[in-house]
């Protein structure tokens, strides 16, 4: 059960998005919509619909009722009613880490493994997106075709869920929004971070949280090597910047590792990476078992092909020509992609097999043909898109 019927009609009741009268399209199958128009991208938005209820008309002509297919302008007004608040809530109300200590891979020595990233995305040429999230701009003069929206997402590397994210303006860098979603680290977990978030509000904000971290540093950033480690890590201290520095920020101990690996592409040539950690003990955490963790678990960017590609599959990836609308698309968009998740999660426990062993790709086909098959049965039996 991924997204539950009840989950949907609370998330409609505290954003007050009820109907005041009865509708051919009634809040909970908007919702839905919105959700499945991500797991069928390729087609219209009235394809999607007669795939959410294929099989009900038979059961509603019993009682005496009538479904027709609404025009696609009844469609986006019905979307323009529930606007983008209940699927903001409907997101956060259920999304969370899946992963038990019997996830195969999930945890590192007792912390369960978490990674922060964002990334962009087209939306439609209209003037008003324009004007909200902004467009890229190569050189003086040049602007991008498209408008673009900024996001950046929070996921458990052992079963690539994604528990929380933010979107924003593209012109908003990653890490201002990459900061804001340390809202949802905690003690217990261990979050990893590329070199475009480091930063000591990064380190000191993690900290606070009570979770430990590993991130990898630009090569400019330096760092004294105060007392060598028997494992080649050695500790030092990062410093705050002038304003936290005049806030009271005082320097953190962090530990550093550092080694070499192949060029993905040229192997005689070597890449060297720099690690800073807060996990100093050296016998449970030695500097190559945090080396090798960091590379095999760094797999986000699947994450992110996974929304961007194989869940829409073309290079516009919102339809909304309207900002409100784009914000309701990405949370449709994300909660279509928890629903796969959450269904491989819970096929890859029945089997005793590490989640990251099945394929987005296939669950995904398995779900788009089973959903119609199954539209018949009762809201219990197949909750996530019931309307009864």
């Amino acid at each position: 059960m991924a997204i539950p019927a009840t989950a949907i009609e609370q998330a409609i009741a505290k954003t007050q998005s009820e109907e005041e009268r009865k509708r051919s399209l009634p809040a909970q199958l908007v919702v839905s919509l919105v959700i499945a128009m991500s797991l069928w991208s390729k087609d219209s938005m009235r394809d999607v619909l007669k795939n959410l209820i294929d099989g009900l008309s038979e059961a509603w002509i019993k009682v005496g009722k009538y479904w027709r297919v609404p025009c696609k302008s009844a469609i986006t007004q019905a979307r323009q009613r529930i606007g983008a608040r209940v699927m903001s809530q409907l997101f956060h109300q259920l999304i969370r880490p899946m992963a038990t200590q019997q996830t195969l891979g999930a945890f590192l020595n007792g912390l369960r493994i978490v990674v922060i990233d964002g990334t962009c995305f087209d939306v439609p040429d209209s003037e008003e997106n324009a004007r909200v999230f902004g467009r890229p701009s190569s050189r003086p003069g040049a602007i991008a075709a498209f408008p673009k929206v900024r996001l950046v997402i929070l996921v458990e590397a052992g079963t690539h869920i994604i528990f929380d994210a933010l979107m924003c303006p593209y012109r908003m860098g990653e890490r201002v929004r990459a900061l804001k979603l340390l809202r949802s680290v905690q003690s217990g977990m261990l979050l990893m971070w590329d070199r475009g978030l480091h930063s000591y509000a990064m380190v000191q904000t993690t900290v606070s949280k009570g979770c430990d971290y590993v991130g990898r540093i630009q090569k400019n950033v330096k760092f004294l090597a105060e007392k060598p480690l028997e494992d080649g890590s050695y500790l030092s201290w990062i410093y705050p910047c002038g304003k936290r520095r005049k806030k009271g920020g005082q320097p953190l101990a962090v530990r550093v590792i550092e080694y070499t690996i192949e060029h993905p592409e040229n192997p005689t040539e070597q890449l060297t990476y720099r690690l800073i950690t807060s996990l100093l003990d050296i016998e449970k955490f030695p500097a190559e078992l945090l080396a090798k963790e960091y590379h095999q678990r760094w797999e986000v960017e699947n994450t992110i092909d996974e929304l961007k590609i194989h869940l829409l599959g073309r290079k516009t990836h919102v339809r909304s020509q309207k900002p409100r609308e784009v914000v309701q698309e990405v949370y449709g968009w994300l909660l279509g992609h928890w629903s796969v998740r959450v269904l491989m999660f819970q096929a890859a426990t029945s089997a005793s097999v590490p989640p990251l062993r099945l394929s987005f790709t296939g669950t995904l086909r398995v779900f788009r043909r089973a959903i119609p098959k199954f539209q018949h049965l009762q809201s219990e039996e197949f909750p996530l898109f019931s309307i009864g």
